[in-house]
């Protein structure tokens, strides 16, 4: 793998994006963390931590874009007779 690819990896699997299972309505993994090694995945998960405490600072609620996507799922579930 070169350095190139590897950040291509990393930087997929720091995005808050996850795609929803059709079958089970559940959140799945991204698939670039299964190819990244050890290391690849450390990175990642440093980056990710960054990302997200940049995220809440920058938002009025103090949420990371992880946290508007939870709650958007939850509010419509909440409004349910």
């Amino acid at each position: 793998m070169t350095p190139d690819e590897r950040e291509e990896l990393i930087e997929a699997v720091t995005t808050a994006h996850r795609t929803i299972d059709p079958f089970t309505r559940m959140v799945r993994g991204h698939e670039a963390f299964h190819d990244l090694d050890d290391d690849g995945r450390r990175v990642a998960y440093e980056r990710t931590l960054a990302t997200r405490a940049i995220e809440r600072a920058l938002d009025p609620k103090g949420w990371t874009t992880t946290a508007r996507a939870v709650m958007s799922r939850l509010r419509p579930a909440a409004r349910r007779p």
